[in-house]
Parts: C-alpha cells; sequence; structure tokens
C-alpha cells in the first residue's frame, strides 16, 4: 500500500492510512493544549503574587513539559506506530506531523535521539520548571536557562540535520511552513527570550550577592 510521504520512493512496509483527519487531530491537539493553558493561568493565580510573567512562563512550562513527554515521548517508544491497525490519537498525530517531515514515519536515527532526550530529560525538568516558580525557588532561573539551552540545541540538531539529509521531507508548501516551520519555530523564540531573561535574573543575582559581601 501506498503512503503519502516524501520522498515517494520511501519504503514503509505495512503503512496504514490515517484514521482520523487533520481536523480532528488539530482541534483535539489545540483544544487539549487550551485546556492545559487556562487551568494553569488560573492555579498559578492561587499561588501567591506572582507577576504576569511568571504566570506566563509556568502556562509555557506546563505546556512544552506535557508537550515533551505524552506526544514526543508516544514517538519514541512506539517505533510501530504506523502500522498499528488500530491507532490510538498519538499514533494519528505523528502519520499527520509526517506529511511535513517524513523523517519521523521513517524512524530517522537522528530524529529518534533528539526527541528522546527531549521527552525523557527535558520533559519533566519543563514540569519541574513549573513547580520552581510557583514556589519561587533559588535555582528556578537556573533551570530554566538550562532547559532552554537544551531545547535550542535540539532545534538546530533538527534543522541541521534535515538540511544535510536533503531537504526534501514534505510533501507540499502547506506543510512545509505550517509543520516543519511553523510548529517548531516556539522552541526556538520562545527559549530564547526566557534564556535572556534568566540570564540577566542570574548575573543581577550574583552581583547583588558581590555587593554584600564587599
Amino acid at each position: 500500500m501506498g503512503h503519502p510521504y516524501a520522498p515517494a520512493e520511501l519504503d514503509l512496509p505495512g503503512f496504514v492510512p490515517l484514521k482520523l483527519s487533520q481536523a480532528e487531530i488539530l482541534v483535539s491537539y489545540l483544544g487539549a493544549s487550551l485546556f492545559v493553558l487556562l487551568a494553569v493561568w488560573l492555579v498559578s493565580g492561587r499561588c501567591g503574587r506572582l507577576s504576569k510573567t511568571d504566570r506566563l512562563l509556568m502556562c509555557w512550562w506546563a505546556f512544552t513539559g506535557l508537550t515533551h513527554i505524552m506526544i514526543e515521548g508516544p514517538f519514541v517508544f512506539t517505533p510501530d506506530f504506523f502500522k498499528k491497525e488500530n491507532p490510538n490519537f498519538f499514533d494519528e498525530v505523528w502519520k499527520e506531523y509526517s506529511k511535513g517531515d517524513s523523517r519521523y514515519v521513517a524512524r530517522d536515527a537522528a530524529t529518534v535521539t533528539v526527541e528522546g532526550i527531549t521527552a525523557v530529560l527535558e520533559g519533566p525538568a519543563s514540569l519541574l520548571a513549573v513547580y520552581a516558580i510557583g514556589s519561587r525557588k533559588s535555582f528556578s532561573h537556573i533551570l530554566q536557562f538550562a532547559v532552554c539551552l537544551g531545547q535550542l540545541y535540539g532545534c538546530l540538531v533538527y534543522f541541521i540535520t534535515a538540511y544535510l539529509d536533503g531537504f526534501n521531507f514534505w510533501v507540499g508548501p502547506f506543510y512545509f511552513w505550517a509543520y516543519f516551520i511553523g510548529a517548531n519555530s516556539f522552541w526556538i523564540w520562545i527559549p530564547m527570550l526566557i534564556a535572556i531573561r534568566s540570564w540577566k535574573e542570574i548575573c543581577a543575582a550574583f552581583q547583588a550577592e558581590k555587593v554584600k559581601t564587599n
């Protein structure tokens, strides 16, 4: 049976076509994401006098942490997701996303490695950042800075390996811009902004400590 991915000669024995439509997948994912963001925003309002920026950061870290664990995790540990006769929602997500990057359905080693590190390390660390911000832990900014660097490094590897491997993994312009570029861009500009903010906070804390000891 054929498949909808690029390049056309990609060999996917046992491929089972999508059973959910693009709209069903995107609406479900976006709806769940909005629910998480709203829930964390409301809960963060009960965590004492947090700034709006800190509350927004809690929303982001909850969203990205759950995405890493619940979306990327199943991809890493389910190598046969595209062969399942009775796929679950996460299998369908990756079959749909692979229209924008067929390295996922092809189980490209570099892609699986990056996603594995992201799911196992950065996912839990992101959820720890939610707790750290809400509890005003002293390690909050160091943790956020470290996770941001990890996310940015992962994105660099993701895009550079795509370029080196031929840059031909999407079925059309829509999937290139919406999936390959658009969906991943959030994990570039948001971590960059957070990393800059945390860097400034860390430097300010060290400077204040230096002044105290002089």
